[in-house]
């Protein structure tokens, strides 16, 4: 689905969409807001790099960074939850991951985890794991599947 057929179902639908992006560095925003138009349904974007950003951007708690680590379902559902909490959004996507180059045995290179947001709803989150692409194509592929999932929340 194109980003601007996104926008034309966050708009149908009377939704604002909100972003909380870490390894991905704001281009889920930058590729929403590249279509004229989009300001009428995109709220705002988070980009918190450093967990002291998750921390006092999006309310990630401490604990859940330093049981689960910057990386894992539980900070990208409190990304995605925090995201709707500090905007005036309905829908939220998050993503933080390891675009590398490097990781570890139990966090590799290209595993990226998602949240997804919405108001009156369940946070749903998964983890895809890109492998070790090269921080570019990790983080492009992040972005597009961030944009899939907005798109299947959509129903677009």
């Amino acid at each position: 689905m194109s980003v601007a057929a996104l926008i034309d179902a966050a708009r149908k639908a009377g939704l604002r969409i909100a972003t909380a992006e870490s390894c991905t560095g704001g281009l889920v925003s930058a590729a929403i807001t590249a279509v004229a138009g989009a300001s009428d349904m995109f709220d705002r974007g988070f980009v918190t790099y450093s967990n002291a950003a998750k921390v006092e951007m999006l309310g990630v708690r401490p604990a859940t960074l330093t049981r689960e680590g910057a990386v894992s379902e539980p900070v990208a559902r409190e990304m995605a939850e925090g995201a709707l909490a500090h905007s005036g959004a309905s829908l939220a996507v998050a993503i933080t991951g390891i675009a590398g180059p490097g990781g570890s045995e139990h966090k590799p290179e290209g595993r990226v985890c998602f949240a997804l947001a919405r108001q009156g709803g369940l946070t749903e989150a998964e983890t895809v794991e890109f492998g070790p692409l090269g921080r570019t194509a990790v983080r492009a592929a992040a972005t597009a599947h961030a944009l899939a999932l907005l798109g299947r929340a959509l129903g677009a």
